[in-house]
C-alpha cells in the first residue's frame, strides 16, 4: 500500500507471524520499521530491494514476537530502537518470554529512546504521532498517520478482537479504555494494521467488535 506521501509495506515475520511494517518517505527514502518480530535477513534484504535507509525502529510493545529481529536490524542499519518506558521490564525479561514460548533466546540491545504519548513521528510530508494505549501491556503504543487515515495498532486492536490481557502487566479495563477513548474517536475510515492477522478499519471495529463496543 502506498500513496504520494507515504510508502507503507507490511509483512508477517517470525515464529508468531507478527506484522512488521515499513514506513518511508518515497523521495528521501528515509524509513521507519515498526515491530521487526523475526526473520531479520528477510527484512534486511527487502530494505535493500526498496532502497530504504532506516534511522529508527519503533515498537508497539515489548513482547518477544514484536522485537526478535530488532538487535540484528540495529546492528545492520545503525537505527535507534524506541519503546515506551513502561515496557522496559518486558524488554529486560526476553529470556523468560522466550522460554515460555519455546523460542531460542538472543539478548537484545537496550532501547535508545523512550516513546512518549502524542510524540510526533516525522515522515516528511506525512506526519504521524504515537499514542499510548496501555492494556495489552503497560507501555503499548499505536502509531497514527492521520493524513493517510492509517493506524498501526500493534496488539491493542485486532480484526474482530483485542489484545490478550492475561500476560505480564495486562489489564482489560485499561485496554478497553484505550480503545474507546483513543482509537474509537478516530475517523471511522482509518485503516488499521494489526499486530497479527488481517487489517481492519476503525469503523468496522466500532460496529462489530464484540470485545469492546463503541
Amino acid at each position: 500500500m502506498s500513496d504520494a506521501n507515504l510508502f507503507v509495506e507490511t509483512k508477517p515475520v517470525g515464529p508468531l507471524q507478527c506484522n512488521c511494517t515499513f514506513l518511508a518517505d518515497p523521495v528521501s527514502r528515509k524509513a521507519i520499521v515498526v515491530d521487526p518480530g523475526g526473520d531479520a535477513e528477510i527484512l534486511l534484504d527487502r530494505l535493500v530491494e526498496l532502497d530504504l535507509q532506516v534511522d529508527r525502529i519503533i515498537h508497539t510493545h515489548a513482547h518477544l514476537d514484536h522485537f526478535l529481529a530488532s538487535g540484528k536490524m540495529k546492528e545492520a542499519t545503525g537505527a535507534k530502537l524506541a519503546l515506551h518506558r513502561e515496557d522496559l521490564f518486558l524488554w529486560d525479561m526476553l529470556e523468560d518470554q522466550c522460554r515460555m514460548f519455546g523460542i531460542p533466546f538472543e539478548k537484545p540491545p537496550p532501547p535508545d529512546q523512550w516513546l512518549e504519548h502524542e510524540e510526533e513521528i516525522d515522515m516528511n510530508k506525512a506526519q504521524g504521532k504515537a499514542l499510548h494505549t496501555p492494556g495489552h501491556t503497560p507501555g503499548s503504543m499505536c502509531f497514527l498517520f492521520e493524513s493517510q487515515k492509517l493506524l498501526i495498532a500493534g496488539d491493542t486492536l485486532f480484526h474482530g478482537s483485542i489484545g490478550r490481557t492475561d500476560l505480564w502487566g495486562g489489564d482489560f479495563r485499561k485496554i478497553e479504555q484505550s480503545i474507546r477513548e483513543k482509537l474509537y474517536t478516530l475517523d471511522e475510515e482509518t485503516s488499521v494494521i494489526t499486530g497479527h492477522g488481517d487489517s481492519t478499519s476503525i469503523g468496522h471495529e466500532m460496529r462489530s467488535n464484540s470485545f469492546v463496543r463503541a
